[in-house]
């Protein structure tokens, strides 16, 4: 009897401390369309001041959604029947369903005084799911663009990636499409990453095969959601053109936290600040300098607010160039940012040159770092003082580099032999120099000669015949005929070097060549042209050369090996074609 007591006592207990805690899960409705969000409110209470949550709120498994948004209030009151304190939790989950049909929703869990308390498990009906892609404009209606965001909550200025997919029924479509063209919005900045057609898939979706066709960065400048507009591209066939646009999507922006530093403005992510002057004279004053202020990091380096050199009546500044060498891949951006300044010292002696209080916020640490100031300690000297400290030889070298600086010839480029400084005096450089000097007479009293016996020899000379009407056009044809060689030569020098801008510009140039040559004005038409003379395999070399080209061009970070592939395909195709 006495132990039957002791039962009862402890089930009372249990059933008390039960009660002191309750967790429960409540949907807006249980019914959605394809295009409903599904709203859920998980409501905490705690009675008492003894019973404390060990463990924060742990969700169920949201791999049939997508979560768009969270939030939460805490709040607590007296309960005057029993006079405890009670403490209530409440947190609201946007869901974004995945699929339709009926999806369940899993326990909520959380852990107080080493007990679990969980919800029960429920289950919603999804009907006519609103589909990711949209269809093409075309009769057969099988070619379908998607795009997918990696992350779908991200802080303002904090990038997510984007995956741009095709999706048919037949292969053969997705050679088919072609010039993608990516959203501009206000509240968006948008990088490409890589243009490189994936391998297909032959069942991503079913019976559908599909394809990667692009790769790029978000950049949400605006907090709260955020549509990102859909990707279009054509879809070429031999009947006619169509145009297809991508699903949208919407991103849940999450606003920065309070409590930022005065001299935070955009930047986020994780970055490092540093000021070094690149002069490499002596510093005099009033004559300028060059002092590079660089920011190297991971995260929105393209589009944040860079630190500027503060003023000081020390100094007068100017506006800087600005360089970047930025990376932009699917594990985010990074590289550095260069400030080139101009900075004249206004007065002789220390001189400290300090760029502006600088701030990010770091969204893995989700906390502000301020790296303050940075600051370059510089030693201005005067015009008098510059002219005391040089030497007899370093007069001469002046001298000399003057003379070839401002005197320069078509034979030598005489401006690559200025002499550098030196503290020890050399002999050879000055008989160097004198040698020089007489050179360069000698060559200028010997070109002089040359062209005045060349004057001569122009009047005494008879004309040639003029010949025929036939033959001259003959000749100005032959003329007119570009020597795509020189255009080979010349390209794979500026690719050599890495002038890619003019490496572009310069085949634009052999391309309106060759296609002066057969009198078409745009390449669509110069294609039709290559198709009916040399068949639709050249044509459609051409077509894809001319549109590789242009994802190269406007491609941030260009690899070697890609512009070494791209000349090799250049010259393969117009030696073909300019016979």
């Amino acid at each position: 009897m006495q132990n039957r007591i002791i039962y009862i006592l402890l089930l009372f207990t249990s059933v008390i401390s039960y009660g002191q805690v309750n967790l429960t899960v409540t949907p807006d409705k249980t019914t959605y369309n394809g295009k409903d969000i599904v709203n859920l409110s998980i409501v905490l209470e705690i009675s008492g001041s003894e019973n404390n949550p060990q463990t924060k709120l742990r969700l169920p498994d949201f791999s049939k959604f997508n979560l768009i948004g969270t939030g939460s209030v805490n709040n607590a009151f007296v309960d005057p029947e029993t006079n405890t304190v009670v403490s209530q939790s409440v947190t609201r989950l946007a869901l974004e369903p995945k699929q339709k049909g009926k999806l369940k929703i899993g326990s909520f869990l959380i852990t107080i005084n080493n007990k679990i308390y969980k919800t029960e498990p429920f289950e919603i009906l999804v009907k006519d799911l609103e589909k990711k892609t949209s269809v093409a404009a075309n009769t057969s209606k099988d070619v379908y663009l998607n795009m997918e965001i990696e992350d779908r909550d991200v802080y303002q200025d904090q990038p997510t990636i984007a995956v741009l997919k095709v999706y048919s029924k037949n292969m053969d479509n997705f050679r088919k499409v072609r010039n993608i063209h990516l959203p501009e919005q206000e509240n968006l900045d948008i990088f490409p990453i890589s243009f490189a057609k994936s391998e297909i898939d032959p069942s991503d979706n079913g019976s559908m095969a599909s394809q990667i066709l692009a790769v790029f960065m978000v950049f949400p400048n605006e907090a709260g959601y955020v549509d990102i507009p859909g990707v279009s591209a054509s879809f070429n066939s031999y009947a006619h053109k169509d145009h297809i646009v991508s699903n949208k999507v919407k991103i849940n922006v999450k606003k920065l936290p309070e409590g930022s530093p005065d001299c935070f403005k955009n930047a986020v992510g994780n970055f490092n600040v540093s000021v070094v002057s690149t002069s490499k004279e002596k510093v005099e004053v009033k004559k300028p300098m060059n002092v590079l202020v660089k920011v190297t990091g991971e995260g929105n380096l393209k589009s944040m607010e860079l630190p500027k050199i503060a003023s000081s009546p020390d100094y007068e500044v100017f506006a800087p160039k600005i360089t970047s060498r930025v990376i932009v891949g699917t594990e985010g951006m990074r590289g550095e940012v260069l400030a080139n300044y101009l900075v004249i010292p206004k007065k002789a002696g220390e001189i400290t040159i300090k760029t502006e209080h600088f701030a990010f916020f770091d969204p893995s640490d989700k906390e502000y770092v301020d790296l303050g100031e940075q600051s370059l300690a510089v030693n201005a000297f005067s015009h008098d003082q510059i002219l005391e400290s040089r030497t007899t030889v370093e007069k001469v070298n002046e001298y000399t580099n003057t003379f070839l600086e401002t005197v320069n010839t078509p034979v030598l480029k005489t401006t690559s032999l200025k002499v550098k400084e030196k503290s020890k005096f050399h002999w050879n450089i000055l008989f160097i120099n004198i040698s020089i000097l007489i050179a360069l007479f000698i060559a200028y009293i010997g070109f002089k000669t040359w062209q005045r016996k060349k004057t001569s020899v122009k009047k005494t000379a008879s004309p040639e015949p003029i010949g025929s009407i036939a033959e001259t056009e003959r000749e100005i044809r032959e003329r007119q005929k570009v020597d795509i060689n020189d255009y080979f030569s010349y390209l794979e020098n500026l690719k050599d070097n890495s002038e890619y801008d003019k490496f572009f510009l310069t085949f634009d140039e052999l391309d309106r060549e060759v296609r002066k040559q057969s009198a078409e004005g745009s390449s669509e038409d110069f294609a039709n042209v290559l198709e009916n003379r040399d068949g639709s395999a050249v044509a459609e070399e051409y077509r894809s050369l001319i549109q590789r080209v242009q994802i190269e061009k406007y491609t941030p970070v260009k690899s070697p090996e890609a512009m070494d592939e791209l000349l090799a395909a250049v010259v393969n195709l117009y030696s073909k074609i300019s016979k």
